[in-house]
């Protein structure tokens, strides 16, 4: 999301909710979070799952390298097991990523005309192997900036949000979405604005 959006969403919330004024007087605004659309934040997606953000990019200059900065499905799909491997990409991962170049190669997922409604948007998302609801919410909330995008089951959310509300423990998944209903539908930027207050020592 860019900033000016962040910020219209978090007055907005503000005005009708004082924890939510309170907190944001004390820690600010959160700045933007903003990533590419489209295929290849979605196939960095895949390559950072489960590894350190080193051992990501070491992967990622290599794939780099192999498949030129444009890195198009139609490349990945041309080359074999070993090559990919030797990029350090493993055999469950290499499935993913087929699976995503796969589907926007053959037309099936057009990442740049997704569904306007969130939920048939993270349907298709979540038809790529590997990439599960949060993945798909992170891209659609990151990538696309979309405003009413609530990541409940990140746990640095459900976190954030029981510091925020001054929660004895962190609030499961399904404690998480209910207690962001009345902040609809500017939850995206209360999600950002959790990561924000997570670790704040103004809080």
């Amino acid at each position: 999301m860019r900033a000016e959006d962040i910020v219209s969403g978090l007055d907005a919330v503000a005005t009708r909710d004082p924890v939510i004024a309170s907190t944001l007087a004390r820690a600010g605004y959160p700045g933007p979070r903003l990533r590419e659309r489209g295929y290849r934040t979605l196939l960095r997606t895949i390559v950072g799952q489960q590894v350190s953000v080193a051992a990501a990019a070491s992967v990622w200059r290599k794939l780099e390298d192999l498949l030129g900065e444009s890195m198009t499905p139609e490349g990945l799909l041309a080359a074999d097991f070993d090559t990919l491997r030797a990029c350090g990409l493993s055999r469950q991962k290499q499935g993913y990523a087929r699976s995503l170049a796969e589907l926007v190669a053959s037309g099936e997922l057009d990442l740049m005309d997704l569904p306007a409604d969130d939920e048939a948007a993270i349907a298709q998302l979540v038809r790529i192997k590997g990439i599960g609801r949060w993945s798909a919410e992170i891209y659609l909330l990151f990538a696309e900036g979309r405003p009413d995008i609530w990541p409940a089951g990140d746990l640095a959310v459900q976190a954030g949000i029981g510091k925020i509300l001054g929660l004895p423990e962190r609030p499961s998944e399904k404690a998480t979405r209910e207690l962001a209903e009345p902040w609809r539908p500017h939850r995206g930027a209360i999600a950002i604005f959790t990561w924000h207050c997570y670790n704040n020592p103004a809080l």
